[in-house]
């Protein structure tokens, strides 16, 4: 797969294009945790990192870094982004990202040696997720199956703790127009160098359901970190700091000798 990838990025390769990077660093950084890497999915942009996990990653010594791949870009193009932003850090990169950006990620696992991944909340299966939609707020996603915005609800997202007006308030950020290859299944790369590889998410999250957090998971030889009481939305919940202080620790115990 690896090979094939490479055939096509010779022969049709991405164009250029513009991609936002938002970056807190730590007010002291020895070298000793390597950088992270969050990728958003579709409908948010690197401010939902930026709310809460970029700033205490930081504070915690690693340098963190959302960036928001090229919006107009298929799966393909937005790996190419992510690859591209990743080799540009200093020293080699954890991969981080958040629903379809999971998916991302999964496809720049097989052209980046990441030095480690976490999949949080992972849309790997875009017929599993389309039919969690589909049940959960069919009035906000038929649109979109005919190219129109898909229209989130509070109740889709969030977890009960989120207070009523923080739930609006992101709502109002969140929303988009999904490609249709979102809406089917990828045949993922194999991970370049076999990085320890995470998958985060909650048996309560009615976008990614625990069969698909079990499946992804057992993909990358693991079984899945849950959260109960959240929303698909963790970084932006009530109790944010749990889920991002387990990746942190986590990474800590993989990395040890970094």
């Amino acid at each position: 797969m690896s090979e094939i990838l490479r055939f096509q990025d010779w022969s049709d390769p991405v164009p250029a294009g513009d991609r936002e990077v938002v970056s807190r660093l730590p007010e002291d950084d020895d070298g000793s945790r390597p950088p992270l890497l969050f990728v958003p999915g579709m409908g948010h942009d690197g401010w939902a990192f930026a709310e809460h996990w970029l700033a205490h990653a930081a504070s915690r010594g690693f340098p963190a870094h959302a960036v928001t791949p090229r919006a107009d870009g298929d799966l393909r193009a937005q790996a190419h982004d992510v690859v591209q932003t990743a080799a540009a850090l200093p020293r080699q990169t954890v991969l981080i990202g958040h629903g379809t950006g999971g998916r991302v990620v999964a496809r720049a696992l097989g052209r980046y040696p990441a030095r480690a991944a976490v999949l949080v909340a992972p849309v790997l299966d875009g017929w599993a997720a389309l039919g969690s939609a589909l049940r959960g707020n069919p009035a906000g996603t038929v649109p979109a199956l005919w190219g129109g915005r898909l229209r989130f609800s509070a109740r889709q997202l969030f977890g009960p703790a989120l207070p009523a007006e923080e739930a609006t308030a992101h709502l109002k950020r969140i929303g988009a127009r999904p490609r249709a290859e979102l809406f089917g299944r990828d045949t993922l790369p194999a991970p370049v160098g076999d990085p320890p590889t995470l998958v985060v998410g909650s048996p309560d999250d009615r976008v990614v359901r625990r069969p698909a957090l079990d499946k992804a998971a057992a993909r990358y030889g693991g079984a899945p970190l849950l959260f109960p009481g959240m929303g698909h939305y963790l970084m932006l919940e009530t109790s944010w700091q749990e889920p991002i202080d387990a990746i942190l620790d986590w990474l800590q115990k993989q990395l040890p000798a970094y």
